[in-house]
């Protein structure tokens, strides 16, 4: 049974209207092969037997409640308190609009500026919008930001190759057209490990036309790098009169220094670690940080503390150009949108965590991981790869393919393998990335090297 608003009458009134006699006329310049589709719809079912048989289909995904996961590469199997669902699930947050109207948006407002607050607190800058889509689209925008903030005279960008693969490639489509020149990344295919994490040729390829240099910590791969070696380039970047952008894991950032320690002009990264979920693929967040002077040149929007005409506190937005939603032609960006749900449930996390619940989440990651690592070490045919120290991220070298040793794992063990870098690294055959969160247990992670022994056998 179907059910169809339009009377006949209403129908005939409206092609009445439009000029023609009838439905078949309407459609008449759409060949009848296109227009004859026959659709073999199953037999309708009751709400009942439709939620069981949903309930089957999702059986068939490999989701983290069944299975062990130690794929990460961008996208973590963090844990996720109640609290931020609950909260987020308000229908004040779950349907809040744009907060153009400040008299009936402080709720959201105040939410939205409490996040900038905790971002700006975890990564040690001044000033941080309210999100772009993810992390990828976040870095696009520092190098348009880059661009602004040098009014468009320097056309030169400066990436580290051991920025994920996705975010360079983003930045290479928001970017395309713009006669720019993108240094650092596009030798991957000739490089090694060691030669993909090494910062000092970036610094050479630093000069007087460079608008911004880049790198990721932890880089693609997990390491880490010395602040030392941070701040080095950062001084390289500065000399020549650059920006320097940092590409961050949030998490991280509970155990170690903050980029706006060593020089960071502007910090960015996925936020989908902070109370996201993995969600199949998203909804994700972007977080961006920067210092107060580059306020005026950063997308996206910003919440601000005022006082009304009594004197009491409220929240509006702020600072933000009218050709960002008005004159696009105009617009130094065209992103006016903020992930306001999840830019919320990452408020909730940190609220929820407090500084040392969140020290005590990456120093969990950070220690699981390693014992992984020392255990796979151990197996025969596998060796952890790289010099550097790593965080929850490292990288194998298999005696195998790594596809192979992945489908093992799945159809055996029910366990989620890592990344296989040769996707993205061709020099990198056979090398796996694995990440470890605290969601992974001691029993997964034994289970893990014991799977991994036997898939070569």
């Amino acid at each position: 049974m179907r059910f169809i608003p339009h009377t006949e009458a209403d129908r005939q009134a409206m092609l009445a209207a439009i000029g023609v006699e009838s439905i078949e006329e309407l459609f008449h310049d759409v060949p009848k092969k296109a227009r004859a589709v026959e659709f073999r719809l199953p037999e309708p079912l009751t709400e009942m037997e439709v939620l069981v048989e949903l309930n089957q289909l999702a059986e068939a995904n490999a989701g983290t409640h069944h299975y062990a996961c130690f794929l990460g590469a961008g996208a973590y199997n963090h844990f996720v308190p109640s609290v931020v669902d609950y909260v987020i699930s308000r229908g004040e947050f779950y349907t809040a609009y744009t907060p153009y109207q400040p008299e009936v948006s402080q709720g959201t407002l105040q939410a939205i500026f409490e996040y900038q607050s905790m971002i700006c607190a975890l990564t040690g800058m001044e000033v941080s919008n309210a999100s772009h889509y993810d992390g990828a689209t976040s870095l696009a925008e520092a190098v348009i930001m880059a661009l602004n903030v040098h009014r468009r005279r320097r056309r030169k960008i400066v990436l580290s190759p051991a920025i994920h693969p996705e975010y360079r490639a983003v930045v290479r489509t928001y970017t395309q057209g713009m006669g720019l020149t993108i240094l650092g990344d596009g030798e991957t295919a000739h490089q090694d490990l060691e030669a993909l994490t090494d910062l000092t040729p970036l610094a050479d390829l630093v000069d007087g036309e460079t608008a911004m240099v880049a790198v990721q910590v932890p880089n693609f791969f997990g390491q880490m790098a010395s602040p030392q070696e941070l701040t080095r380039l950062a001084e390289a970047a500065h000399q020549a009169g650059a920006l320097f952008t940092v590409v961050v894991d949030p998490i991280s950032l509970g155990l170690f220094k903050p980029p706006g320690e060593y020089g960071a002009d502007i910090v960015v990264g996925e936020g989908q670690a902070l109370g996201g979920g993995l969600s199949f693929g998203g909804p994700y967040l972007g977080f961006f940080a920067t210092r107060r002077k580059q306020v005026h040149k950063m997308a996206g929007r910003l919440v601000g503390e005022t006082v009304d005409t009594e004197g009491q506190r409220g929240y509006v937005l702020t600072l933000t150009a009218r050709e960002q939603h008005i004159r696009r032609a105009r617009a130094s960006s065209n992103i006016c949108t903020n992930q306001g749900l999840m830019t919320i449930a990452a408020a909730v996390y940190m609220a929820a965590l407090g500084r040392r619940g969140l020290r005590r989440v990456a120093e969990l990651c950070y220690h699981k991981a390693h014992y992984a690592a020392q255990r796979i070490d151990a197996l025969s045919g596998f060796q952890v790869v790289g010099r550097r120290p790593f965080f929850k991220e490292f990288v194998i070298r298999t005696p195998r393919p790594v596809h192979e040793i992945n489908a093992y794992l799945l159809d055996e063990w029910e366990i989620i393998g890592g990344y296989d870098l040769e996707q993205d690294y061709p020099r990198l055959t056979n090398h796996m990335l694995l990440a470890v969160t605290e969601m992974n247990s001691r029993e997964e992670i034994d289970d893990l090297v014991t799977a991994l022994e036997e898939a070569t056998q």
